[in-house]
């Protein structure tokens, strides 16, 4: 499966999975969601964040074990 807007950079993050080039890791917003925040919750407290940008990482985390799509 292929996630174009997930990305790995040894330079950033430690290298965590992150949204798009962002210092904005994948677990942070699988970690929102799973506390209970809503899509639209994450969406207005983190503007640098678009839709697709945590539909992709519900995906990622699905491909990868730790959560079932939405």
């Amino acid at each position: 499966m292929r996630f174009d807007r997930i990305t790995v950079d040894p330079q950033v993050a430690m290298g965590k999975p992150c949204i798009r080039g962002l210092r904005f890791p994948v677990s942070r917003v699988l970690g929102l969601l799973a506390a209970g925040e809503t899509k639209e919750t994450v969406l207005q407290e983190y503007p640098c964040l678009e839709p697709e940008d945590i539909d992709e990482s519900r995906r990622y985390a699905a491909s990868h074990g730790r959560l079932t799509p939405a």
